[in-house]
């Protein structure tokens, strides 16, 4: 559609890829995402929480390649989509699933910074409160959280980072440090 690079991750690739390398040219920071892929979900993650039931085979082979190359390419940060993919983790969206976020971290090598979708869209606010998704989300591996509207919420969510383990903000505060020099 009208917020995708295309439908075949050839495309999407030379695409997104040339996109980061403009964007670094000019001094500005490029984000792939939705890892790990959202272009096949009927469902407006806005509004409700998509699932994508395909197999791992098509996850490896469609919806992964973009972001084997975003990888390749050094791109700086990667944001995670507010979709199920049942065949990893059937219970949890991406962003809160360690399960999925596992596949970018180690399957892919990805070190670079990991940013939530707005937590406030119905994917995850109609399921999880403020708290359980900053703590499902850093044991997942989010390293920064993206909250757009609510100003108490937000404040609830700084709350809950203050009370985090020290060792695990550390590390997303290593990451955040990489990704704004």
């Amino acid at each position: 559609g009208a917020r995708s690079f295309g439908a075949e991750p050839a495309q999407v690739i030379d695409r997104a890829v040339a996109l980061h390398h403009g964007m670094a040219a000019g001094g500005l920071s490029s984000c792939g995402k939705h890892f790990p892929g959202h272009g096949d979900t009927g469902v407006d993650s806005h509004l409700a929480l998509p699932r994508v039931d395909h197999g791992l085979e098509r996850l490896w082979s469609v919806e992964l390649p973009p972001f084997v190359a975003a990888v390749s390419a050094n791109m700086p940060a990667i944001m995670s989509a507010h979709i199920v993919v049942s065949a990893v983790d059937p219970n949890h969206p991406a962003t809160l699933s360690p399960a999925v976020m596992r596949i970018l971290r180690e399957d892919l090598g990805y070190d670079g910074a990991i940013l939530s979708d707005d937590l406030e869209m119905a994917a995850i606010a109609d399921h999880y409160g403020v708290e359980e998704a900053i703590g499902r989300g850093l044991d997942a591996g989010i390293d920064l959280f993206l909250m757009c509207a609510d100003r108490e919420k937000q404040l609830v969510a700084l709350e809950t980072l203050r009370n985090a383990p020290p060792a695990r903000v550390a590390q997303s505060q290593a990451r955040i440090a990489a990704l704004r020099r």
